[in-house]
């Protein structure tokens, strides 16, 4: 069903802190650094829903990815509604995301999953 959660990014000015939190809070195992340069830190929540921990000076909300299973028409119908939306990005081998906004301000991004992505 398009529209499901399937992805959260929480940012964190302390990560280590974060991931205390997250971890205690739901036991979820949260993996390392993904690499010296960016520190973002996935976590499994579902067979199909994860996340990250990532670190940021912007903290206070969550970044939620909402599945979609053509980002471009989703995006159209975004614009369309009066809402926002930037243009599809691609995470390689994974698929594309699409930073949004609705009609109030709210932020979001849509997901499309596709391994061909490059």
């Amino acid at each position: 069903m398009a529209g499901k959660v399937v992805h959260v990014e929480i940012g964190a000015a302390d990560t280590d802190r974060a991931q205390g939190f997250w971890s205690g809070v739901f036991g979820w195992q949260v993996g390392p650094p993904m690499s010296p340069e960016m520190d973002y830190r996935m976590f499994q929540s579902a067979d199909d829903q994860g996340g990250a921990i990532v670190a940021t000076e912007q903290q206070g909300n969550l970044t939620v990815y909402l599945d979609t299973e053509d980002i471009d028409a989703s995006t159209a119908k975004v614009r369309e509604l009066g809402g926002e939306a930037g243009d599809k990005v691609p995470v390689p081998g994974h698929g594309w995301f699409a930073p949004c906004k609705d009609t109030e301000g709210n932020a979001f991004s849509l997901w499309q999953g596709d391994e061909s992505a490059a």
